[in-house]
């Protein structure tokens, strides 16, 4: 009952492969078609290409992309799961994996990977390890993503303060912030933003704390503290805007439009700050700076088949292709996004030669999995009623985090009791 519960009704537990000839949806031998669930229009094309060399290899097997935009696609998935009709093969993300997984709705994929060699060690092991439940292997990864610093190249030359670079710590992060911040004409040295995804948490893990370990919250721990204290210290300062001024232009657009000269980002924005010719001309990258210890979090994206399908031979098929060498170059190649294959990144870093993308890769060497349990988003949400305040020069946080920490550990204890 508590499976059906966590996706509001959808199957317990995986169902057999429906009777049919072969056993993967083919109809008296004709060509099988999948159905592939993605959400981000700016990967179709490069996805549409890996499509068409897997069908040339498997000319029995066609796969129809179906585009959800990322607002409507996990409401839409849980219809669809609900009515039997999801698609065959479709993206996962951390945020959402456990609880699917949990919830008995993915295919499992170790015995395949296992019958057929899918060479998961070309992939990043804490992604494996994402898309991992209780022992059993659920996702295969397809990209992947880490956190750097971008800057501004001509914002910094006007105020004559030296590019970031692999040396810099917190602190010389807010003595340039300080330098860079020009009250007259309304730019901010750095953005201090609150977003769930990828801003907090990278200066949590540098700052030598943790969000999640083992079952715990680590945000009443002194060290991530630190942590936030580095993003909240820069408001108090008024180096960077408040939070209240993030709700209308986010950080990621006050740094396009030159309004900020610092900001962390992800490496699957490079291809919107290449789109913009200011930033394309003087847009830099560097590592993420020193705090206790350096630190990023990594992420990607993973392949997954539906329990229900009732074509899992061949979509299994199509995400071991996924998974291997020559989709990865496909896909790096088309710029979007990092393809997570050890060693097809060259296309990706080629495609944007303007930026030193390099750095995203080289991250990967210190990166901190995503932080995620079987109800992530429960416990996500207590960030921001409790540390708003924070970030709206209003100070508090030591006190705020704490409380942060006592509230996400109670939601942690209660998911492992459900």
């Amino acid at each position: 009952m508590r499976r059906r519960t966590l996706l509001g009704g959808a199957v317990a537990a995986p169902l057999l492969a429906a009777c049919s000839a072969g056993g993967d949806g083919t109809d008296g031998g004709g060509r099988t078609t999948l159905s592939y669930g993605m959400w981000d229009p700016a990967q179709v094309p490069g996805m549409q290409k890996i499509i068409a060399a897997f069908e040339k290899r498997n000319p029995h097997i066609s796969v129809r992309i179906q585009l959800t935009p990322w607002a409507g696609y996990w409401t839409t998935l849980k219809t669809s799961m609900r009515g039997g009709t999801a698609p065959d093969v479709f993206w996962m993300n951390a945020v959402n994996f456990q609880l699917y997984a949990a919830g008995g709705v993915l295919e499992p994929l170790s015995g395949h990977i296992k019958a057929d060699a899918t060479p998961v060690d070309r992939h990043p092991e804490p992604l494996v390890r994402l898309y991992a439940y209780r022992g059993t292997q659920y996702g295969l990864p397809k990209d992947f993503d880490t956190i750097g610093l971008w800057y501004n190249k001509q914002l910094f030359d006007a105020a004559r303060v030296p590019y970031p670079d692999a040396t810099w710590t917190w602190d010389d992060v807010r003595a340039a912030a300080a330098e860079l911040t020009d009250p007259h004409r309304r730019v901010h040295g750095f953005a201090a933003e609150m977003d769930r995804q990828f801003k907090i948490y990278p200066a949590v893990c540098a700052a030598g704390g943790y969000v999640l370990k083992n079952g715990r919250s680590g945000f009443g721990d002194d060290r991530s503290i630190d942590g936030l204290r580095f993003l909240t210290d820069m408001v108090d300062r008024g180096w960077s805007p408040p939070q209240s001024a993030m709700v209308e232009s986010v950080g990621r657009v006050r740094y396009w439009s030159e309004k900020v000269a610092m900001n962390y980002d992800v490496s699957a924005m490079a291809g919107q700050m290449y789109a913009v010719p200011a930033l394309k001309d003087h847009g830099g990258i560097a590592v993420l700076p020193r705090g206790r210890r350096r630190a990023t979090i990594i992420h990607g994206l993973a392949n997954v088949i539906s329990a229900k399908s009732r074509k899992k031979a061949a979509a299994w098929r199509f995400v071991h292709y996924m998974a291997g060498r020559e989709a990865a170059e496909i896909q790096a190649g088309a710029g979007a996004t990092i393809s997570s294959y050890a060693g097809t990144q060259d296309a990706w870093l080629r495609s944007m030669p303007e930026f030193d993308l390099q750095h995203f890769i080289e991250m990967q060497e210190y990166a901190v999995p995503y932080p995620s349990s079987r109800n992530t988003a429960v416990w996500e949400s207590l960030q921001y009623p409790l540390l708003g305040a924070a970030f709206s020069g209003k100070g508090g946080v030591e006190s705020a985090a704490r409380t942060l920490g006592e509230q996400m550990d109670r939601a942690l204890k209660e998911e492992r009791d459900a």
